[in-house]
């Protein structure tokens, strides 16, 4: 018998007949090319058409090049829109080209940098880039996300004897020997749930006499009080609305579920009286912040009733408002390191309102100290982050110039993936001087020897991209090299001035938190709740830089106050424990 044949799956025949008809239906090769190579073959066309041949196949090639670079805008558009709607998971170079994750070992890093520039070599590839050069410097922590027991700062601890020994007493196992307390004793951990807000109701006892009806009632415990609430209250309300982005409201319903509620109103009320209490020490950090070697400044876009939509209009026509005011409203983001006054550590400020970054980094610096050097600014290419009317030495975020070329990758992979790998070898250099502990002039040195190459050769191919018409400049490609060239000398700063930092991401992190809020939030009521929103954010994001408790900290400002308003100076976030101290460390408690 012959062998039968058997029948393959109807889903096989389906796609070799899909398959099939793609072939035969399969239009042009389709293959990139350069519009600078195809004007040059049109013009060398021209005494072989006609004039009005020739005039309408430069047209149609005008028209591809302008097809081309709307299309290359619109897939970075939208990209970004991708990423601000969706978020991006990482920008790290091996992600970005779609490289293997590690890159060349740190060793091969530091060897390329030392070679000599070549027009016509690739740069180095390295393991580095700024999302990811401080995790490769570490090493990956160990657990899924627990937290020791030494974590729990804020934890009661209580410590219990043995029952039947002692020190020195004898060895109830041997008889022999005697016990003695080990170093590290055994640890138990319980975590309870508790409400953000507690309370105690406490009843006192009445009797009254039925003949001449005196009424006699208990004393009051000493642990009560007069007031009938805590600075503790307004700490815990400014944690979770400015510095956790609950709003008001939720912590309402989260209070009322757990049985201690509290009204929205009387939240803003304690929130607000606690504010005007702590304003010495939000403009002790103003002007402490002004003395900064390096400021970082940006600002994000904020919304404030009073001053939009019909408010506005009916304050414009009650007269108590300008019509030449802005109408854009933001949060500006300014981080102060490096204080050349002191030890200070970095300083986070934020002011909302109609006034740009640069103008309200200029209303700081009028508080500079006059015979202090012009400090290092940091912003992006913006114009409006800059402040004119002070002196200072402008850098620009690396971080901001590498993104561009990210936004374009898919269109120019070869190209981009050039300037990907250089930034990357920079940042993996200044991780090591991060890792090693480097002074300011150490750092400078370290990146002039290792860096320098790599910019050096960096911007010698970038500017041959363009000279020899090798991109074209109205591209997504062009554009973002006319703009790293355009700011180079802010962009590498870090090469000629000591301590200038790479990028503004620390200042990028700050904002974060004020877009927690307009996010939970949406908008500030009034001026004056946005003035509050600031302090709070200020003072709380300060102190979780310096290593304090803001919860501590913002409680110990309100039960002092008066020492505060005194001496402001001895009331930051990094030394307000010494003054606790010398004031007898009085905290929270009844008034």
């Amino acid at each position: 018998m012959g062998r039968q044949k058997k029948n393959k799956p109807k889903k096989d025949r389906l796609a070799r007949g899909r398959k099939s008809a793609l072939a035969k239906s399969a239009g042009p090769e389709l293959r990139k090319v350069d519009i600078a190579q195809v004007n040059a073959i049109v013009e060398r066309t021209a005494g072989t058409l006609s004039p009005d041949d020739h005039g309408t196949l430069r047209a149609a090639i005008g028209t591809l090049a302008f097809l081309t670079a709307e299309i290359e805008a619109a897939n970075a558009s939208i990209k970004r829109l991708r990423q601000v709607l969706f978020g991006s998971s990482t920008e790290k170079t091996s992600a970005v080209l779609g490289e293997p994750d590690g890159g060349e070992d740190d060793k091969a890093n530091v060897e390329a940098a030392n070679e000599t520039p070549a027009e016509d070599r690739s740069l180095p590839s390295t393991g580095a880039d700024p999302a990811a050069a401080a995790d490769q410097v570490k090493s990956k922590p160990k657990g899924h996300g627990r937290n020791s027991s030494a974590a729990l700062t804020g934890a009661d601890k209580v410590c219990v004897p043995h029952e039947t020994l002692e020190a020195g007493a004898l060895c109830p196992g041997c008889g022999k020997g005697k016990v003695y307390p080990m170093a590290k004793p055994k640890i138990l951990v319980r975590i309870t749930g508790m409400a953000p807000l507690g309370a105690t109701v406490t009843e006192l006892e009445r009797l009254r006499c039925n003949l001449c009806g005196e009424v006699f009632s208990a004393r009051e415990p000493p642990e009560v009080g007069s007031k009938k609430y805590d600075e503790s209250v307004a700490s815990m309300i400014g944690l979770f609305k400015y510095g956790a982005g609950v709003p008001f409201h939720r912590l309402e319903k989260l209070q009322a579920a757990l049985g201690i509620p509290i009204s929205c109103s009387t939240q803003w009320d304690l929130v607000d009286e606690a504010a005007a209490l702590m304003v010495p020490a939000y403009q002790e950090l103003v002007r402490q912040a002004a003395q900064g070697d390096v400021l970082h400044n940006d600002d994000t876009t904020m919304k404030i009733l009073e001053l939009s939509g019909k408010r506005r209009a009916k304050a414009i026509a009650d007269g108590s408002l300008d019509p030449s005011e802005r109408k854009g409203i933001f949060t500006s983001g300014i981080v102060s390191a490096g204080a050349s006054a002191g030890s200070a550590p970095q300083i986070v400020l934020f002011f909302t309102g109609t006034q740009h970054a640069g103008e309200n980094l200029a209303d700081v610096l009028a508080k500079r100290v006059p015979d202090l050097a012009a400090p290092i600014q940091m912003c992006d290419g913006l114009s409006h982050n800059t402040a004119p009317e002070f002196k200072s030495i402008v850098a620009h975020c690396l971080a901001h110039a590498r993104r561009r070329f990210v936004e374009v990758v898919e269109g120019f992979p070869t190209e981009c993936a050039v300037v990907l790998k250089a930034v990357r070898a920079v940042y993996q250099i200044d991780a090591e001087s991060k890792q090693e502990g480097l002074a300011h002039g150490e750092r400078l040195a370290l990146h002039v020897k290792h860096s320098r190459p790599h910019m050096v050769r960096l911007k010698r191919w970038l500017r041959l991209q363009i000279s020899q018409k090798k991109t074209e400049p109205n591209s997504g490609l062009g554009q973002a090299i006319g703009y790293t060239l355009k700011h180079w000398d802010a962009l590498t700063l870090f090469l000629r001035e000591p301590g200038a930092p790479l990028d503004n991401n620390v200042c990028e992190r700050a904002l974060k938190r004020v877009i927690l809020h307009r996010k939970n939030a949406y908008f500030y009521k009034t001026e004056n709740g946005a003035r509050v929103g600031d302090l709070y954010m200020s003072l709380i994001y300060t102190a979780e830089l310096c290593g304090a408790s803001p919860l501590e900290y913002l409680n110990a400002l309100q039960v002092n106050h008066e020492e505060l308003a005194r001496d402001p100076a001895a009331w930051m976030p990094w030394n307000y424990a010494d003054a606790v101290a010398r004031t007898g460390g009085r905290g929270p408690g009844p008034g």
